[in-house]
C-alpha cells in the first residue's frame, strides 16, 4: 500500500504541474479528429494492423514520469543482480502487481494523441529480460487513462481502440511467433486477437531511442470480443494462476475485466466440468457443460493450440487464456492470448503432447484431461487436428507466413535500422536461424500431428 501511495502521489503532483498548460483544442490539439481520436469510433483495422508494412510508433515521457516508472518497476520487482530500463535498474522477480501508469505523449503517422497512459506488462516476458538488465520490455498503452485528470481527452482512442499491448518478443528471435499464431487460429475459425509490427521509439529526455521491434497487439476486452462475436457486452474472464478445477476464485486468479465480482457463468461452466455425471452418465455431463462453454470451439482450439506446440498455455501454466460468455447463447468461448513461446522449434521446451501425457503435474487441469478422457470429446478433438493441417496449417501457408514476414521485419532488426545493443533478444545469427527452424519445423509437425490421428 505504501508503494501505491507513493506513486500516486507523485504522479498527482507532477500532473498538476503539467496542468497549468492544459491547452483547449485549437491551441494545440489541431490533430484531435474524431476518426483517430474520439470516443466510440469502429475499430479501424486496416489503419494499425496492416500486414503489409512496419508500422512506426514515437512515445515522448518527462524525465520526471520516467523515472517514477522505473523507480515503481524496481519495487515491484525487487532487487538482484540484473538491470533495467535506462540502465542501472535493480533485478528482480516475478510478481503479480501491474506496474503503475505515467502519462506519455504518442505520436502516429504524423498526429499525436495526449496524456496517454503507459505502464508495462507482462510476467517473465518482463521480469527475466529486466533481471538482464534488457531494456526491451513488454508494456501496454490506455489512450483515456489520464481522462480524469485532463478532461480534453475524455475518452480518447487510437483510430477506435482504447488499449493496445506490445509484445517484445522475449523467447523468440525469430519475433514471428506472436504474430504468426494468431493468424492461424483466426484463419481456422478460432477467435484471436489481431496483430501487428511496429518500431517503437521512446524519448525519455534525450531524444528518440530505438526500443526495437515489437508486436503490437489487440486487447482482448477491448475491441476483440465486440468485433469477432456476434453479441457485444459479454463478461470476459482473464485466467491468472487458475485451473478451472473449483469455484473458489480469489478475485486474482480469474478476472472478469468487464464486470468485476460477476462470475456467474464461469460457475455454472466448472460446476457441470467437475460433475460427477461425468463418470457416471458421461452423455448427461456433455449436455450439461454444453450449456454453459461453446465446446465445438474449445475443442477446435484445443486442437489447433496443441499442434502449434503452445509451451506457456493452460495445461503447462494457469494463465494465458481468456474466456468470453457471448451474450448471442450465453455460452463461453476459449481466447488464446501470448503467443511468443509456441511453436517450440529449439528443444527448450516441452509444449503439451497431443495426447496431454505431460500435463503439469501441479493440477488435474480438467479443461483437458476430463475433456479428453471422453470418448466423444477425444475424437473430436482428433478429427480437428485433421481439419487444422488440411487448412490453416498446411506446410506451404506456415512456411508463406515464415518468408513473408521474416522479409517483413528483417531490416528493422539486423538490417539498416537494426535493433540496438541493450534493446534486443537476438543476433543476425539468431534471428536467421530461429527463421530457418520455423521453416523446418513446419514439416516436422505437420507430419507429427498427421502421424498422431487416427
Amino acid at each position: 500500500m505504501k508503494r501505491y501511495l507513493i506513486y500516486t502521489f507523485l504522479v498527482a503532483a507532477l500532473f498538476s504541474c503539467k496542468k497549468e498548460e492544459t491547452i483547449t483544442p485549437g491551441e494545440g490539439y489541431e490533430d484531435w479528429t474524431a476518426a483517430s481520436h474520439g470516443s466510440g469510433e469502429t475499430p479501424n483495422y486496416d489503419k494499425i494492423f496492416t500486414d503489409s508494412k512496419v508500422h512506426r510508433i514515437d512515445i515522448e515521457i518527462t524525465p520526471d514520469y520516467w523515472a517514477a516508472m522505473q523507480a515503481d518497476l524496481a519495487d515491484i520487482l525487487g532487487s538482484s543482480s540484473g538491470g533495467g530500463p535506462g540502465g542501472g535498474g535493480p533485478g528482480g522477480t516475478s510478481t503479480d502487481e501491474n506496474p503503475m501508469y505515467v502519462p506519455c505523449q504518442v505520436y502516429y503517422d504524423n498526429v499525436q494523441w495526449y496524456d496517454v497512459g503507459i505502464r508495462y506488462k507482462g510476467n517473465s516476458s518482463l521480469t527475466s529480460a529486466y533481471n538482464e538488465g534488457n531494456n526491451k520490455l513488454p508494456f501496454r498503452l490506455e489512450f483515456n487513462h489520464f481522462e480524469d485528470e485532463n478532461p480534453l481527452i475524455w475518452g480518447q482512442s487510437f483510430y477506435g481502440f482504447q488499449q493496445l499491448a506490445f509484445s517484445s518478443g522475449f523467447n523468440d528471435p525469430s519475433y514471428l511467433k506472436e504474430k504468426i499464431a494468431p493468424d492461424l487460429f483466426r484463419e481456422f475459425g478460432i477467435p484471436a486477437a489481431r496483430t501487428a509490427f511496429y518500431t517503437v521509439y521512446i524519448d525519455y529526455g534525450d531524444g528518440p531511442i530505438y526500443f526495437g521491434l515489437y508486436t503490437m497487439v489487440e486487447v482482448i476486452f477491448d475491441t476483440m470480443v465486440n468485433e469477432q462475436f456476434s453479441g457485444s457486452g459479454g463478461n470476459c474472464y482473464k485466467g491468472d494462476a487458475e485451473y478451472l478445477d473449483d469455484v473458489s476464485f480469489s478475485g486474482t486468479d480469474l478476472i472478469n475485466k468487464t464486470n468485476e465480482g460477476e462470475y456467474t457463468e464461469v460457475i455454472n461452466m466448472i460446476t457441470a466440468l467437475t460433475s460427477a455425471d461425468r463418470t457416471t452418465n458421461a452423455a448427461q455431463w456433455r449436455s450439461n457443460l454444453e450449456n454453459y462453454i461453446d465446446m465445438d470451439q474449445y475443442l477446435k482450439y484445443l486442437a489447433a493450440n496443441t499442434t502449434l506446440a503452445n509451451w506457456d498455455t493452460y495445461g503447462l501454466m494457469s494463465h494465458n487464456f481468456y474466456m468470453y460468455a457471448n451474450p448471442a447463447d450465453g455460452k463461453l468461448n476459449w481466447i488464446p492470448w501470448d503467443h511468443n513461446e509456441s511453436l517450440v522449434t529449439n528443444g527448450t521446451r516441452d509444449a503439451l503432447a497431443f495426447d496431454f501425457s505431460n500435463l503439469s503435474t501441479e493440477n488435474t487441469w480438467p479443461m483437458i484431461s476430463y475433456i479428453y478422457a471422453d470418448a466423444v470429446y477425444k475424437a473430436q478433438y482428433e478429427q480437428y487436428i485433421d481439419d487444422f493441417i488440411a487448412t490453416a496449417f498446411t506446410v506451404s501457408n506456415l512456411q508463406n507466413k515464415v518468408n513473408t514476414y521474416s522479409a517483413l521485419i528483417s531490416d528493422d532488426v539486423i538490417g539498416s535500422n537494426a535493433e540496438l545493443s541493450g534493446y534486443t533478444y537476438t543476433s543476425s545469427s539468431d534471428f536467421t536461424t530461429g527463421v530457418s527452424d520455423l521453416n523446418a519445423y513446419a514439416t516436422t509437425r505437420w507430419n507429427e500431428a498427421d502421424a498422431f490421428t487416427p
